[in-house]
């Protein structure tokens, strides 16, 4: 069994040897011998105390920090839950356009219009009962951050036509469409208003849709991009502390008739 200490010394040493060598020293150096052997994992094969207990402090520590109660909801939400928008989805972009509103306002001087995520970015479900940073780690695990891009009316209604092909519940916050039995867009708005020709607008987004990720190419030919510095999963813990519950629903902000 590998003794941690050993193996802090032998990396000590071992650094200390190659680290003070100039180039042309380290050009001479050559493999003499290399050996290995195989480990099987199994029932025999016993933990080491002393990474167990180095590891230990940290461990426990990340565990408290992660299992921190932050907010509570009364009812369990999963992406499945409906076709066109569900409750957490909506309470996703909800919360990203709540968060980022302020930031678009006073940090770059624009006005938030609306927020597009994707469905397959929702990674976990959120259970009835305390909803704890955990849970934040487990519906976004990823290290995306939100962007703001500004794009044009044309690209807006590349945005909308491409919403009404896929039927799929991507998580949208101030983007409202109604399409038909055969997809046909029937009525569409953006932060309640029609969208107007000549005129830019400014959405929330991941830098992962950014870059055209689940063919969101609209995003690719934008005007301008707001870097917020503000991670998705960041974002929706401070959402969640900032609640004492959530009670998302589904409502007619993507509806098909």
């Amino acid at each position: 069994m590998i003794n941690f200490k050993n193996s802090i010394f032998f990396l000590l040493v071992f650094s200390t040897l190659t680290g003070c060598k100039n180039k042309e020293d380290s050009k001479n150096l050559s493999l003499i011998e290399a050996s290995s052997s195989v480990q099987p994992i199994d029932k025999e094969l016993k933990e080491d105390e002393d990474i167990k207990n180095f590891i230990l402090p940290y461990a426990q520590k990340i565990d408290q920090e992660m299992n921190e109660v932050i907010s509570y909801t009364e009812k369990s939400m999963f992406k499945t839950d409906s076709k066109l928008n569900t409750p957490i989805g909506n309470m996703m972009a909800d919360a990203v356009f709540e968060r980022i509103s302020p930031i678009a306002q006073k940090k770059f001087s624009v006005e938030l219009d609306g927020v597009l995520l994707n469905y397959g970015g929702i990674r976990s479900g959120i259970s009835e009962g305390n909803i704890t940073v955990k849970t934040a780690y487990d519906i976004m695990p990823f290290e995306n951050e939100v962007v703001i891009v500004e794009l044009t009316y044309e690209k807006m209604e590349a945005l909308f036509d491409y919403l009404a092909k896929a039927q799929v519940a991507h998580p949208i916050s101030g983007i409202e469409l109604e399409i038909d039995s055969l997809a046909e867009i029937i009525n569409k708005k953006i932060n309640s208003k029609d969208l107007e020709k000549g005129k830019t607008y400014h959405i929330a987004t991941s830098d992962y849709l950014l870059k055209g990720g689940d063919q969101m190419n609209f995003f690719l030919d934008h005007k301008k991009v707001y870097t917020t510095d503000y991670k998705l999963r960041n974002l929706f813990i401070d959402y969640f502390k900032s609640k004492d519950q959530i009670d998302p629903k589904k409502d007619h902000r993507f509806i098909k008739n």
